[in-house]
Order: structure tokens, then C-alpha cells, then sequence
């Protein structure tokens, strides 16, 4: 047998991160992403006004306006493949390309502006499709516990709530893990834990 033929193919799991406007979707996956991550970063122009809201992100000059991709192989069978949703209302219509076929999603949130999750919440509980909150903290942004989160979201008690960094592989790495783990319960097959995931 050639060694070509040797070369394990790893399985390809298709993870999502959504939540609103400037919540730290990009910057998520670049953290832990092991190749260039791809986005489509564009500069926000005029068109934004009066449509996009930046209200607590004012300083914000470049949007995503279609997806952003990252890749992660946790072992030799297995790579994650993240999708980034665009945040703004006005491209939600690519959203059902971006999930088609994903294994879970991770609705990042901004305390800022708690209210810019609603959509992804809404969308990601219509299809019932697992996720996780992950609370991106910001410099300087007032601090909420978990629990005051999960109650002004009306979030159940079966959805795990946690807190991140974005810019942080190890945060993103927990969150990632702690996602498997929901994913894995909800498919109601014998539970393995994922805190033993190594992330290259």
C-alpha cells in the first residue's frame, strides 16, 4: 500500500459562529484558526447609514459582508471547518447556506448590545439546531453574571452560557469544546467529555 493511500481523510465538521454587528465574530475564528483565515472585511461606507446600526461600536470601520472561514484539525480524523455569518440584518439571507449541514453553532454577544443576538437566538432555536452563548467580554464593558445573561435572554437551562475572549485561543478553544459537548448530548449517543480536546 502506498503512503499516499496511508494518509488518513479527516472527518469534516462544519461549526458556525453568528450573534450581531461587531461582536467579535472574525476575530473569534482568527484566533484559533490554523491557516490565514479567509474574510470578506469591507469597509463600511454610507449605505451603512441609517440601516446598519453602530451604536456602541462607533469606531468600528470595517464590517464582514459575506462570511468569514477558519479551519482547525483536533486530531488526524477530525477538522473543524467555522463559518462566520455576516452580522448585519440586511445579508441574514446568506445565513441558510452558511448553516446548511453544520453540527452546531456558537451565537456570540456583546452585553453592550445584548439586544443584536436576538436574531441568531430566534434563527438558531427555529431550526433547533445546538448552540451555545458565548459572552464576548470587552474592554471596559460592564460586567454581567452568566446567570443575569441566560435570565434577560430567556435562555433554558440546557444551553450552556460562558464567558470569552475573542482575541484568546484558549477561551475560543473552551467554547469550541464546550459546543462538542453540546452537540454530542443533543445527539443523545453515550457522552464523552471534550475537555480533553487538543487543539493544534
Amino acid at each position: 500500500m502506498s503512503a499516499r493511500s496511508d494518509r488518513i481523510v479527516p472527518l469534516a465538521v462544519k461549526i458556525v459562529v453568528s450573534g450581531g454587528l461587531g461582536v467579535g465574530k472574525t476575530t473569534f475564528i482568527g484566533a484559533i484558526s490554523e491557516i490565514e483565515p479567509l474574510d470578506t472585511e469591507a469597509a463600511i461606507t454610507q449605505v451603512s447609514v441609517g440601516v446598519d446600526s453602530l451604536d456602541g461600536v462607533e469606531s468600528k470601520t470595517t464590517t464582514t459582508v459575506a462570511l468569514d472561514f477558519g479551519r482547525i484539525t483536533l486530531d488526524p480524523s477530525i477538522a473543524l471547518y467555522l463559518f462566520g455569518t455576516p452580522g448585519q440584518d440586511r445579508f441574514s439571507f446568506l445565513w441558510d447556506d452558511l448553516v446548511e449541514g453544520a453540527l452546531g453553532t456558537v451565537v456570540l454577544v456583546d452585553t453592550r448590545r445584548i439586544e443584536d443576538c436576538f436574531p441568531a437566538l430566534d434563527y438558531f432555536e427555529a431550526h433547533r439546531a445546538p448552540f451555545v452563548l458565548a459572552v464576548n467580554r470587552f474592554d471596559g464593558s460592564q460586567r454581567f453574571a452568566l446567570d443575569e445573561v441566560r435570565e434577560a435572554l430567556e435562555l433554558p437551562d440546557d444551553v450552556p452560557v460562558l464567558e470569552c475572549d475573542a482575541r484568546d485561543r484558549s477561551s475560543v478553544r473552551d467554547v469550541l469544546a464546550a459546543l462538542m459537548d453540546r452537540v454530542i448530548g443533543t445527539r443523545a449517543v453515550p457522552r464523552r467529555r471534550t475537555a480533553a480536546l487538543v487543539v493544534r
